[in-house]
């Protein structure tokens, strides 16, 4: 982490604050911040402020160099960061700007079962989530792809896997992209990052991914609520997971490899981590290529995650998963890159939109969102920690005008892993959240004490931001009453 610097900061109203461009004379654009002066006093623990300004120096970035209300410090770009470059000004891609689990992302379900049927079956429920869905650093799964699948898995994502029996075609379209990109490129992947990624569908990881039973606590859209099929009492479900070992091997492969390109392409920025190379050079189009495969990998391993976890309800009680209603509401991206159209200077613009630890948030009438809910605008997922809330979104249009179509992707950490054990000591995080009413199982006590609710902003207040800055719209809040985590 750099140095502490006092970065200056402009007050534009009370959910948007501005790191003026001359605050270093390498900036090509300002810094624009979504929070408030609650937030703002966590936000300034971290040098997550001098990443946004960092950031703001890529070649052909245009408009602002953005964060999110859940921003904290993060490898080059802070989590919860957004910037946009435009090919024809020299725009580079950044593999710090969209991380080390590429297409991170978060499914949410609903279902018909309400919370007084499933509470006397919480225990048995989670306990067989655990145990049937591979969880925790290193956990393979019995999923697995042969070398002659490798190519088909990257290329065609969650529509792969579907096509084995791992869903239905209905899943795909509620899936942000169809659950594939375009353009993967399996000769682009080195084997390294296949051998990881072997035997890795299905399977949880480990830090703050999970899987949650949750029941809907509050409804501030009661239209959109209906929409959804969302009733208050009503249990759903939330898988959070990414690209596991095969994304992690790409971002790094990549790293290493652009340190290089800096040079060769005389790019000057202030951190070594913000390592680029402009969008078409060979450099660039190969990391792009291989950025959709670990995405569209992403999207084949929550989808297997959601088929394993509808075949325990199916079990658990006793019930087909349709006649549950286990329904795919929405699954959206966390960490990713795309080419998309929107205005700079008041001309339409093809741009590469990064987002790392933040969630596309496009309005109704978006050609790009499934005609189911090209009406409503594209539903955004957002987990909390696993001792408060979670909500369901919808995009807007001052999101797309202002921040590229995206608002933040979760609460934000304030606590670092290793202060967050320190702070558990002879405590258990099990038995607190318990007397709660929630159940959580983990691979082991530190895995948990990394994830305690502490260690997190309050999802609330990030929720409150950006619905009050108008980049998101609140429609329900789920709370946890079961928890899986690696």
């Amino acid at each position: 982490m750099q140095a502490t610097v006092d970065i200056p900061l402009k007050k534009i109203d009370d959910y948007r604050w501005e790191i003026p461009r001359n605050f270093d004379p390498g900036m090509r654009v300002p810094g624009r911040i979504f929070c408030d002066e609650k937030l703002l006093e966590t936000v300034r623990k971290d040098q997550a402020l001098l990443q946004v300004a960092n950031v703001a120096h890529l070649p052909g970035i245009v408009n602002y160099s953005l964060a999110m209300p859940d921003i904290h410090w993060g490898y080059g770009f802070p989590i919860g960061g957004v910037a946009a470059t435009d090919p024809d000004q020299g725009g580079v891609i950044s593999p710090g700007g969209i991380g080390f689990d590429i297409n991170c992302g978060v499914r949410l379900l609903r279902t018909n079962l309400t919370f007084s049927e499933v509470q006397p079956k919480l225990k048995t429920l989670v306990a067989t989530l655990f145990n049937q869905i591979p969880c925790g650093v290193g956990q393979s799964g019995d999923i697995r792809i042969s070398n002659s699948e490798r190519p088909k898995v990257v290329t065609q994502g969650a529509g792969f896997v579907v096509k084995k029996g791992y869903g239905v075609e209905e899943d795909l379209a509620h899936t942000e992209a169809g659950g594939c990109l375009e353009g993967a490129d399996p000769e682009a992947v080195s084997e390294r990052a296949y051998q990881r990624g072997r035997d890795q569908l299905g399977t949880l990881g480990s830090g703050n991914h999970f899987l949650e039973v949750q029941v809907i606590d509050q409804i501030f859209d009661s239209k959109a609520a209906e929409r959804f099929g969302f009733r208050e009492g009503e249990v759903t479900l939330m898988i959070h997971s990414g690209s596991r070992g095969f994304g992690y091997q790409i971002c790094d492969d990549f790293l290493s490899e652009m340190r290089h390109t800096l040079t060769k392409y005389h790019i000057k920025v202030p951190d070594v981590q913000l390592a680029c190379a402009p969008l078409g050079s060979p450099e660039g189009k190969r990391y792009l290529s291989a950025m959709r495969a670990a995405a569209n990998y992403a999207w084949a391993n929550r989808q297997c995650l959601m088929h394993l976890a509808r075949k325990v309800f199916e079990h658990v009680f006793n019930r087909s998963w349709q006649d549950l209603g286990m329904y795919l509401i929405y699954d959206v991206a966390h960490n990713i890159a795309k080419f998309e159209k929107h205005r700079v200077s008041g001309k339409e613009k093809l741009l590469c939109v990064h987002r790392k630890g933040a969630t596309r948030a496009f309005p109704p009438g978006h050609s790009e969102l499934p005609q189911v809910y090209r009406d409503l605008g594209q539903p955004v997922v957002i987990p909390g920690d696993m001792g408060r809330n979670s909500y369901l979104l919808l995009g807007t249009q001052r999101a797309f005008d202002e921040t590229f179509g995206t608002t933040c992707h979760g609460a934000g950490r304030l606590m670092s892993r290793t202060q967050a054990v320190r702070e558990s000591r002879g405590r258990s995080i099990e038995q607190e959240l318990e007397k709660q009413g929630i159940i959580v199982m983990g691979r082991g006590r530190k895995g948990i004490a990394e994830e305690q609710p502490a260690a997190y902003k309050d999802v609330n207040d990030v929720v409150r931001v950006v619905d009050g800055a108008g980049i998101a719209k609140r429609v329900v809040r789920m709370r946890p009453i079961g928890v899986i985590k690696g």
